[in-house]
């Protein structure tokens, strides 16, 4: 070879090794700054927000992340197809076909760039955008961006295109602490995105291209001149028809933000609090029902007073699942102390005991529903039961005594048990209820001298819908009740006479007679009223009064409590189903039955005690007591005092401040309208001259 060919030799091998470093070294380089970043940590996408469901799946509650931020989880099937054409039309119409970068998009940014000096569109695929949100970077540079690029190609390695569609769903952001197009729906329109307008569709791919500034709840008109921009190239892609852009154009955009479902809060906190650590809790409640018993309960309390409470447990008998739990009217509610759960407070029962008296009366052989009793005035030492009317109906059968909730006969019978059996069949059903510390079990818990809960008394009453069985709670969907040993709060022929009893009790007004079996219960000075009803399906419990346990005259069971029950087994959505009858059953009349069974009579005083005359007694309001009878707030419909008093020798004489308030009666209570607020003196005067006073507070 000449010189001059081994020349022209040695100058191709220079160019051809110096082109290949030209080609390389990028490609080292960039090798190199793939492998400084490190994997891409996709952890970010796991903190989202807790949520609770009901039992198929639709949302109770959810909570904000740890940061503040509502991110709940979606995926792209839970999201209007018509959102996702726009979304792709708009920001990445070859989605499904790219690696994570678009070559053609790119061009355009870059042409943009060099035409106009700045950048005018990212040429940023969804994978990109994804990228960023895993990684928040603020500049806008070419650094920042060949990163995201980086990051994509490596997204579309590790994931699915189904996946990647999913972490933008759940991290795109819409302004404030909105993340996500499921909180954004929930916020802007107050429902899913399963079920979007074209108009509320092109908003939510609007907003995440500045979230800030296009907030519609701050600055409206730059929401819809966006929302346009995302219709117009809906339009231009065939995804919607120019008629209907136009149309959807006159729609106006949200103003302000909607408050996040709040279902069952109360059942949502404890679930959460349960286990914290999960992040979708699925109950057994149903949320139609829950909607529909919190909008009943909401509507009932708003004509009461308004520091008054209520709460609605309903259960499935079969299954022991807690269908709706409604702890509070209104869960933000200072006034009504609306966060406490009142289906977990400790509570006079009132009268709301009695049936279980009878039923271990019935299971003993003590009576049966056709055996008389003795409706008269009784004392056991110094306690002398009185019924809420203050009067006496004689001698009434077992069945007629518990329909018209008497409470002479209901303490007779308990006297014949004894207080401490009833007490330990109620420990056997672990039932928990509260006692006066360091007080034996006496004749009162009967009729109220002792706490239970609304969730512990509404399932007491389920065990008699199911033949005397207790049932374990079951508050999770998709679990079952834990398998214990067998808890009866009576055997099946006393639980179906107590049905058969009660559902022939006296409706209230809003009610027909014999469709449920249901039983009422006052407190003691009126503080808590009472309803549980039950049929072969479910079991609802009622209950209210103030959260704090102040007086609210004239808060009665039934005229409160009753009418709410009858309406929440309105909205069950299914008719009422009578128990069956078990065997051996016995369906008799008074003069068929056995000749033990036939009355139950006390013809010599009960205790020794009983001839020794107890003392005269103010037993309502007590001494130093304050009573809100709603002076303060509404003063021309503030209610009556109730004045009640024990012991003593009739006629009784009532005096406020020294001044009769009516003529001598054989009634130990009465009832006084106070025309003020203020600190009175209440006495009263027995036919031997014995009197009693107390200083109480009205207001």
């Amino acid at each position: 070879m000449s010189r001059g060919g081994t020349r022209r030799v040695r100058i191709g091998r220079i160019l051809a090794a110096a082109l290949a470093c030209i080609v390389l070294l990028p490609g080292v380089a960039l090798w190199f700054y793939v492998e400084s970043l490190g994997p891409l940590d996709l952890s970010v996408a796991a903190n989202r927000s807790t949520v609770v469901l009901d039992r198929d799946g639709r949302l109770l509650r959810p909570f904000v992340t740890s940061e503040g931020r509502w991110r709940l989880p979606v995926e792209a099937d839970d999201v209007d197809p018509r959102y996702l054409a726009m979304l792709k039309a708009y920001e990445d119409a070859r989605f499904e076909r790219h690696i994570g970068i678009d070559p053609l998009a790119l061009l355009r940014a870059a042409f943009q760039f060099a035409w106009n000096g700045q950048i005018v569109s990212g040429g940023s695929t969804l994978t990109m955008q994804v990228a960023r949100l895993l990684e928040p970077r603020d500049e806008r540079t070419l650094k920042a961006k060949l990163r995201q690029m980086v990051r994509a190609v490596e997204l579309e390695r590790r994931l699915s295109k189904d996946d990647i569609l999913r972490l933008y769903l759940t991290l795109a952001p819409y302004g404030g602490n909105l993340e996500g197009t499921r909180a954004a729906s929930l916020s802007y329109f107050g429902r899913e995105p399963k079920r979007l307008s074209f108009a509320e569709a092109a908003l939510l791919v609007a907003l995440p291209q500045s979230p800030e500034t296009r907030r519609p709840d701050r600055d409206a008109d730059a929401a819809r001149k966006a929302r346009d921009r995302v219709l117009d190239r809906a339009r231009e892609r065939g995804v919607i028809n120019a008629t209907e852009a136009e149309a959807v154009k006159a729609e106006a955009v949200p103003s302000a933000r909607r408050a996040f479902p709040m279902l069952a809060a109360h059942a949502a906190e404890a679930a959460v609090a349960d286990r914290p650590s999960t992040n979708t809790h699925r109950l057994a409640i149903d949320a139609r029902l829950q909607t529909n018993l919190e909008r009943l309960a909401r509507e009932r309390i708003e004509r009461l007073d308004p520091k008054l409470s209520l709460a609605i447990l309903v259960i499935d008998n079969a299954s022991g699942e807690v269908r709706a739990q409604v702890g509070s009217p209104d869960y933000m509610s200072r006034e009504r102390a609306g966060a406490i759960d009142m289906t977990q407070a400790l509570r006079s029962p009132g009268s709301a005991l009695k049936p279980f008296i009878y039923a271990l009366a019935f299971e003993n052989g003590l009576a049966h529903p056709e055996t008389l009793l003795d409706d008269r005035p009784s004392r056991y030492g110094a306690y002398q039961p009185e019924n809420f009317d203050l009067g006496f109906q004689g001698t009434v059968t077992a069945r007629r005594a518990l329909q018209l909730s008497l409470n002479v006969p209901a303490v007779e019978l308990l006297n014949e048990l004894g207080p401490a059996r009833l007490l330990a069949r109620l420990r056997q059903t672990d039932t928990a209820f509260a006692m006066p510390k360091e007080a034996a079990p006496g004749l009162a818990i009967g009729l109220g001298g002792l706490g239970i809960t609304l969730t512990d008394l509404t399932r007491l009453y389920a065990g008699l819908a199911r033949g005397g069985d207790m049932p374990s709670l079951v508050r999770r969907a998709g679990e079952t009740a834990a398998s214990l040993p067998a808890r009866r709060i009576a055997d099946p022929v006393a639980a179906w006479y107590i049905f058969d009893i009660l559902r022939g009790a006296p409706p209230p007004d809003n009610a027909l007679a014999g469709r449920i079996a249901f039983k009422t219960g006052t407190s003691y000075g009126y503080r808590d009223a009472w309803a549980v009803g039950y049929d072969r399906h479910f079991t609802i419990g009622v209950w209210i009064g103030r959260p704090d346990g102040t007086a609210v005259p004239g808060l009665v069971g039934r005229l409160a409590a009753a009418p709410i029950l009858f309406d929440a087994y309105g909205r069950l959505g299914v008719e009422p189903e009578a128990l069956a009858m078990p065997p051996f059953a016995l369906q008799a009349t008074t003069a068929s039955l056995p000749p033990p069974l036939r009355h139950v009579r006390q013809d010599v005083p009960k205790t020794i005690a009983s001839t020794v005359q107890a003392p005269l007694k103010i037993a309502f309001p007590l001494d130093g007591s304050r009573v809100d009878l709603g002076l303060s707030h509404r003063s021309d419909e503030h209610g009556n005092l109730a004045l009640k008093a024990s012991g003593g020798v009739p006629p009784l004489t009532w005096m406020v401040d020294g001044a009769p308030v009516a003529a001598a009666s054989l009634r130990r209570e009465t009832f006084w309208r106070p025309e003020g607020a203020g600190f009175v003196r209440l006495s009263v005067i027995d036919a031997r001259g014995t009197t009693d006073s107390v200083l109480v507070r009205v207001e």
